[in-house]
């Protein structure tokens, strides 16, 4: 029998933001297990600003702060752009859209890549102690303060029109 070793909360985290942004060729991450700190090193600016805006600063773990720090910065813009600019490149990503529907409710959604993501998290659950999971789930998970933004995976057919909404290419900026 194998010797059972738990990862730490923060080492999870990691992964979960190794697993959706570390494949975008425009950003390299790094962790300080003993800083607690997430380190992304983003060469694109506009990229590094937008996910500088969605990105929490820290996450907490019980009594365990982790640093959040996402280099360089600055600028205001839409919550479409920002999540536009944030996952351009970025092979988890498909596109993002904006749906306004009467009065003061406009919604962002987030389309993602339709595929499982696996990583070692000591889960006892399953026999490679890897947690299954969606880059959807990644990033509710991951980007806190996203009020009418939503996650979403994409459909496993390709239509030019998903839930209603027209179809919109990701913009390069």
């Amino acid at each position: 029998m194998g010797k059972l070793e738990l990862s730490a909360p923060w080492e999870i985290f990691y992964h979960e933001i190794n697993e959706l942004f570390g494949n975008d060729p425009e950003i390299d991450i790094k962790i300080d297990n003993i800083a607690k700190n997430v380190s992304l090193f983003v060469s694109n600016a506009a990229k590094a600003d937008a996910l500088q805006k969605i990105l929490p600063d820290k996450k907490v773990f019980g009594d365990i702060e982790v640093k959040i720090t996402v280099i360089p910065a600055n600028e205001e813009d839409s919550p479409l752009s920002l999540y536009q600019r944030a996952f351009f490149g970025n092979p988890a990503f498909e596109y993002a859209v904006e749906n306004g529907v009467e009065g003061d409710f406009n919604a962002v959604y987030v389309i993602f890549q339709n595929k499982v993501v696996q990583f070692f998290c000591d889960n006892i659950a399953d026999a490679n102690g890897n947690k299954s999971t969606l880059y959807e789930n990644i990033a509710e998970d991951i980007i806190e303060d996203h009020a009418g933004v939503f996650f979403c995976t994409d459909d496993l057919e390709t239509d030019d029109e998903y839930c209603g909404l027209p179809f919109v290419l990701p913009v390069q900026v």
